[in-house]
């Protein structure tokens, strides 16, 4: 659980995640407030971005609001029946919801060894650049962001395979409301 929390603590943009799915949940910042055991006016210095919290309260508020019952069954298929390398994440936490047999072929992980857990501790420098200019690009203000394209090397993670490729991450809507990301390979230099 360490590990964890220390995964879900180096996400950026916080304050704009934060945000994001408050607004989602529908939710004033005094009830998030309640729910980590502060004031209304901390919550806010955390979504302007002026203070962070410690990786407990990150890593306690994701799970008590983004964790809802999986309701996307459909979706996960698609994805899992997909010809392409593709995934799907909770565009929160990074969690993995679904991953496609190529996509499991290039990791050299299979889906149920990662399933539920945050992709965010194999990130490379390609993708964690990436991350970071969304937050730029407005991707936490908009309700359907443009596709994002990001251009990755070849990184051999622990425990996790990357190639050389360029990926499409486009946000999608699950049951719940909260936003996912498809993670699609279009171009692959393996």
């Amino acid at each position: 659980m360490p590990h964890t929390i220390q995964v879900i603590a180096s996400l950026p943009s916080f304050g704009k995640r934060l945000k994001r799915l408050r607004r989602i949940k529908a939710l004033k910042q005094e009830a998030v407030a309640v729910m980590a055991g502060v004031n209304q006016a901390t919550v806010s210095r955390w979504e302007r971005g002026s203070i962070t919290p410690s990786a407990e309260v990150i890593q306690a508020l994701w799970h008590a609001l983004a964790h809802s019952p999986a309701q996307d069954a459909a979706l996960q298929r698609l994805v899992q029946h997909c010809t392409l390398p593709t995934h799907l994440i909770t565009d929160i936490d990074h969690r993995l919801l679904a991953a496609s047999p190529l996509r499991q072929q290039i990791w050299g992980i299979p889906e149920t060894d990662l399933l539920h857990t945050s992709l965010w501790q194999f990130a490379t420098e390609d993708i964690a650049q990436a991350e970071l200019q969304l937050s730029l690009n407005g991707w936490w203000e908009q309700e359907a962001p443009a596709p994002v394209v990001v251009h990755v090397r070849t990184a051999q993670t622990v425990g996790l395979q990357i190639h050389r490729s360029i990926m499409v991450w486009e946000r999608v809507w699950l049951a719940s409301g909260l936003p996912a990301r498809l993670c699609t390979t279009v171009q692959s230099d393996a």
